[in-house]
């Protein structure tokens, strides 16, 4: 098996790798960074002192960075789900939703995570309630955009429902999705019963107590 993938079943951005790699039934070993696998986390910061997680190995080659994980999947190990359409424009557009959800959804509910970790100087409350309103934004968008949508870019599922669904996961956590925008509502309901998103949200479920603002008691 020459596929090692380094992460953390409850970090967003190693689901979101998860998801990619379950969608096809990519064979891969997992190699858990956590207090328990210290040489793990050697190997991992040796390779890559930047310290972010998921990082994957192929043979001796390294690819960090989610997104470029993905696409890397998709040219060196391709499966029957194309998670990039083959027409350039339309890439684009999937390119384009993937940066929303990490960029839009995922770092604003990031801060209000970090704000509780300490990390910010300012209060919980505060940090809280700048996610909030970020998200309200990013939320209101999505809803008109998913309008005659089952997935983030149409009928198919890509690159950006792989973003789409731990963004979601976890920002509903930070802030509700409104009764406003049933059609985000749904999406995330549709994502939640993804087997390949299904799956990740089972293996992170012994890490909910992680969540500094308090996981809640549903998904």
């Amino acid at each position: 098996m020459s596929l090692v993938l380094y992460g953390h079943p409850f970090s967003s951005y190693t689901q979101k790798a998860l998801i990619a790699l379950y969608e096809n039934d990519t064979p891969f070993e997992f190699r858990c960074i956590g207090p328990d696998t210290p040489e793990h986390v050697a190997e991992w910061l040796r390779r890559w002192p930047i310290a972010r997680f998921p990082l994957l190995l192929d043979g001796e080659r390294q690819i960090a960075e989610t997104s470029l994980v993905i696409e890397y999947l998709q040219l060196a190990h391709p499966g029957p789900v194309r998670l990039l359409p083959a027409d350039p424009m339309a890439a684009l557009d999937v390119r384009f939703l993937d940066r929303y959800f990490d960029l839009y959804v995922m770092s604003a509910m990031q801060l209000a995570v970090d704000t509780a970790l300490q990390r910010y100087p300012m209060t919980v409350e505060k940090g809280r309630a700048i996610a909030s309103e970020r998200l309200e934004r990013a939320y209101v968008w999505l809803e008109a955009h998913l309008a005659g949508k089952a997935w983030a870019t149409g009928e198919h599922f890509t690159l950006a429902d792989c973003a789409a669904a731990p963004s979601l996961f976890y920002a509903d956590w930070v802030h509700r999705i409104p009764e406003t925008c049933p059609l985000l509502r749904a999406y995330r309901a549709r994502l939640l019963a993804r087997p390949s998103f299904a799956r990740a949200v089972e293996e992170a479920r012994p890490y909910r107590s992680f969540f500094p603002l308090g996981a809640p008691d549903r998904d």
